[in-house]
């Protein structure tokens, strides 16, 4: 009889990667990927959302320079959709949301969506998607124009469609994200500005803000960047703006600033010991499970269990073994990804559950369905490969 591979091992997570990937293909549609349900069917009610059309073509990116079988014309359909589907013509940028038929339902140009446009479009050229170079000039143009602000060094949230009014608000999520974005498009294009801004975000956030709440991220800004610890307290368990700390991100920025320091020729001694902070202070606001959110003392707000909040501790707490030699980071990152196994993995119908109850059942209360495999296949692939660069330029191999 022959025994199962152990949760996290390589064996496991190359069964797990091809399981989700055929589980994810489910999503493409004619004019772009669709939000999946629980059962891997699409949700046409759902419409088009930016942020996941772009994530699938990284994802899938990832997949063809991995050599799996179709990925690359999957990728191609992404760069096709994220070239075709969601531009605006007239003003430039990318759109939020359109529907399962391609008209615009929703006008916004997001900071958030457009650092998904740049991951994806770095990643596809890494891999050779065609169309790729084009669209990752387009997106890099458009997001040091519109987003980038180079005095406050960090990013704008949003803008209406002309561009003409900023919104009121910014954000630590659509940074954090941009970070990501701005690491590949460093290491595709050769241009370090990309990192020099990177570092910059994360040294505001980071170093100064989240230092100063006791390593927990601080989620939610006015325009000239002053805190709004209470944002949104009557929307607790709302999907891109909650109220409170997220350890989620906290694991993620963790992460992300390990990596940071990889990428940097001279990098600050601050890097590695703030991304030592965040990870403790997430990991002791977790201790009675990977909630969504927490208040500022570190009880928990939101209980639900998320797919991405383990998919990004896991990753943080490889990142960080591998940087520090810590075994003890090892030991814990096999004690998440026994939990993925035992309460994530959904065997009967692919992929894993997004969002849990606190009693450990499929809940909905922020997450309806799978809509996209983005964290997943970053935590099954990161651990193979170095710190720096990132994913698509290192499965490139020696240039």
């Amino acid at each position: 009889m022959t025994t199962p591979p152990i949760p996290g091992s390589p064996d496991w997570r190359a069964e797990q990667l091809t399981s989700i990937l055929a589980f994810a293909r489910g999503s493409v549609t004619k004019h772009g990927f669709a939000w999946l349900d629980d059962r891997g069917q699409q949700r046409p009610s759902a419409g088009l959302q930016m942020w996941i059309n772009a994530r699938m073509t990284h994802v899938f990116s990832l997949a063809a320079l991995l050599g799996h079988e179709g990925a690359a014309e999957v990728a191609a359909h992404g760069v096709a959709t994220l070239s075709g589907t969601f531009p605006d013509r007239e003003h430039g940028g990318w759109f939020h949301e359109v529907s399962v038929d391609g008209p615009v339902t929703d006008d916004t140009k997001a900071c958030y969506d457009h650092s998904f446009v740049l991951l994806a479009a770095a990643a596809a050229q890494a891999a050779d998607v065609p169309g790729a170079t084009a669209l990752l000039a387009d997106a890099m143009g458009v997001h040091q124009t519109w987003f980038w602000d180079e005095d406050a060094g960090l990013c704008r949230e949003s803008w209406d469609r002309a561009w003409t009014t900023p919104e009121d608000y910014r954000g630590a999520n659509s940074n954090m994200h941009t970070v990501e974005a701005y690491l590949y498009v460093a290491d595709v294009t050769g241009e370090d500005v990309w990192r020099r801004r990177a570092l910059s975000i994360v040294d505001r956030l980071v170093n100064e803000i989240a230092r100063d709440h006791d390593w927990r991220i601080v989620e939610h800004f006015t325009a000239d960047w002053e805190p709004l610890p209470e944002h949104n307290r009557d929307r607790p368990a709302d999907p891109f703006r909650p109220y409170g700390a997220t350890p989620g991100h906290g694991f993620e920025w963790a992460r992300l600033t390990v990596q940071l320091e990889a990428a940097l020729a001279d990098p600050p001694g601050w890097l590695l010991p703030a991304a030592a902070g965040l990870f403790a202070r997430a990991a002791t606001d977790s201790e009675g499970g990977l909630c969504y959110t927490t208040d500022w003392s570190g009880r928990p707000v939101v209980e639900e269990q998320f797919h991405w909040v383990v998919a990004e501790a896991l990753q943080a707490a490889d990142a960080l073994g591998r940087r520090t030699g810590d075994p003890a980071y090892a030991a814990q990152a096999a004690a998440w990804w026994a939990l993925v196994e035992r309460q994530f993995v959904d065997r009967e119908h692919g992929s894993w559950h997004h969002e849990l109850s606190p009693s450990l059942e499929v809940s909905t209360r922020t997450w309806d369905g799978k809509p996209d495999a983005f964290h997943i296949v970053n935590a099954l692939v990161s651990p193979d490969l170095p710190l720096a660069p990132t994913a698509a330029t290192a499965l490139l191999g020696p240039m």
